[in-house]
Formats: structure tokens, C-alpha cells, sequence
């Protein structure tokens, strides 16, 4: 598996700046957080999109994903509400393939809405736009977040979407949010699965992100979920945009490639040390 981290841990931060971090730490691809307050979003110029493109080509980096913050499974009050959502997810694929991305993340965002209704309307979307993705050459994936946080919820979208072309992100911290053991989500995305975001935090009360290793996630379980010789992707999500007093993701970035290369190797136990002698529950920052 490779490593990337997400721009959500460097808000603002220069595409330049981001591909010389993401080379100087050793990390292979990144996640471009796709919204207004980012350098990368679905009003980039045609001009500013190749750029950005050919800053990452240049440096031998790849650009993971664009992350999107399109709600699959939110109720639309109307046509004009619909057709907007149809807009946005269009607009996703189209900068991901300029971009040179492989993947769109997209949320469910189903509320308290009756599951039912909630799927229905994420399988009918999401098959709407898979012909789009299929043309660019990108897959649209679906995060385990919110209403849909387990691999089991996100799974039932998927089965009744069936297409390689939409899939799934799996994000550790929601899925454990949602009780269910890293095995068991593995198990339930199958196929479906792109690739997982790592992280980690101190409590289920305290979301603070922490350096990896640090906080109470069983990340060495979700390795071994993937089993032996897994290919993909391990992408760090550092929360720094929602936490500003959180510690400064590029200070912990090459320990937390070094992290990821242990849990990998299988130097990290299942009890979840942190290469420093102490408990995964253990508080700490980084």
C-alpha cells in the first residue's frame, strides 16, 4: 500500500508547497480537499487545472482524489435543488480527470432522513453520474460518514448501485464511531473498496486529530483487515481545518510515514503501540 495525506491537515496551503511536502516526507499521493477556501475547486480555470496537474506530474506525486463535499442521500425540496446536486457531482468528476485524479469522494448526508428514501436517492444519483466517471476515468466513492459511517450502511448503496465506476472510501474513524470492527467493514465494502483514510484521536468524546499511533484507533486491526500484500492506499486525514489549535500537520508527517511503513511491516502488535513505548490510548498529540 502507498501513503498520501489529505490537504484538509494543511488548510490553504499552495499546491506548490503541498507537492514539496508531500516529496520531502516521502508520501506518493495526495488529497486535495475541493472547496472555495483551497487553491483546487470546481471553479478552477482550465488553465490553473493543467497546473496543478503537471505540478504533481513533475514531482512524481499523485493526486489521489478530489474531495468533494457533494450529499448523495440529502433530500432535495425541489428540481432546482436536484438539479444542483446533479451539477456538483458532474463538476467533481470533470476537475478529478483534469487534475489527473483517480477518485471523487462524496458524502451521504442522509440526515434523520428514513434510510430507506435516503438510499434510494444516493443509488439513483450515484448511477447517474457513473456513466460521467466512466468517460473521464475516474471513480466517484462513496465516505463512511454520517448517516451511512459503517462499511455495512455505505455496502447497501453500493450493492444496489453496482458499478465499477462508484465505490467506496472507507474512513476509519467513522466506521469505529459506529461500533463496528475493522474486519467487519473490510468484509462489508469488498469490491467497492478505493482506499482508506487513516487517522487518529484520543477519544470518542475528544475528535482532536492526534499524530498516528497516538490516540485509541485500532489501525494496526484495519491493516490487518487488508491482509497480507493489500495494494491501494493509506491516505492521512488530518482534521486541522475543524481543529486550528490542533498541532501542525507538516512537523508530524514524516513520523507518521514511518508510522504507516511499521504498521505495513508488521512491527506494530495488534495492542496498537506507537513505536514509542506507549498504549494507543495514551494522550498525546504529536
Amino acid at each position: 500500500m502507498r501513503p498520501a495525506f489529505a490537504t484538509l491537515g494543511v488548510p490553504g496551503m499552495p499546491v506548490g508547497d503541498v507537492v514539496r511536502l508531500a516529496v520531502a516526507c516521502g508520501y506518493q499521493g495526495v488529497e486535495l480537499r475541493a472547496h472555495p477556501e483551497e487553491p483546487v475547486h470546481p471553479l478552477l480555470g482550465v488553465r490553473e487545472r493543467a497546473a496543478v496537474r503537471g505540478q504533481f506530474a513533475d514531482a512524481g506525486v499523485e493526486v489521489l482524489t478530489v474531495a468533494g463535499y457533494a450529499k448523495v442521500a440529502a433530500e432535495c425540496s425541489d428540481a432546482a435543488a436536484e438539479a444542483e446536486l446533479a451539477h456538483e457531482l458532474a463538476e467533481l468528476v470533470l476537475l478529478a480527470a483534469d487534475v489527473g485524479a483517480r477518485y471523487v469522494r462524496v458524502f451521504p448526508g442522509g440526515g434523520g432522513r428514513p434510510a430507506e428514501r435516503a438510499e434510494a436517492d444516493a443509488v439513483r444519483r450515484l448511477a447517474a453520474v457513473a456513466p460521467l466517471a466512466a468517460e473521464r476515468g475516474v471513480r466517484v466513492l462513496l465516505e463512511t460518514h454520517d448517516s451511512h459511517r459503517t462499511g455495512v450502511a455505505a455496502a447497501r448503496i453500493l450493492e444496489a448501485v453496482d458499478d465499477p465506476h462508484v465505490g467506496a472510501v472507507w474512513d476509519v474513524l467513522h466506521s469505529w464511531l459506529g461500533g463496528e470492527a475493522p474486519a467487519v467493514t473490510r468484509a462489508a465494502l469488498g469490491q467497492h473498496l478505493g482506499y482508506v483514510q487513516v487517522k487518529d484521536v484520543a477519544s470518542a468524546a475528544d475528535l482532536t486529530p492526534l499524530r498516528l499511533g497516538a490516540g485509541v484507533l485500532p489501525l494496526p486491526e484495519v491493516v490487518a483487515a487488508l491482509g497480507p500484500g493489500a495494494g491501494g492506499w493509506l491516505c492521512w486525514e488530518y482534521e486541522k481545518r475543524w481543529y486550528p489549535r490542533a498541532a501542525e500537520l507538516p512537523g508530524l508527517l514524516a513520523a507518521g510515514r514511518a508510522y504507516l511503513a511499521r504498521l505495513l511491516d508488521g512491527a506494530d502488535g495488534a495492542d496498537g503501540r506507537d513505536g514509542h513505548g506507549s498504549r494507543g490510548g495514551a494522550a498525546g498529540g504529536g
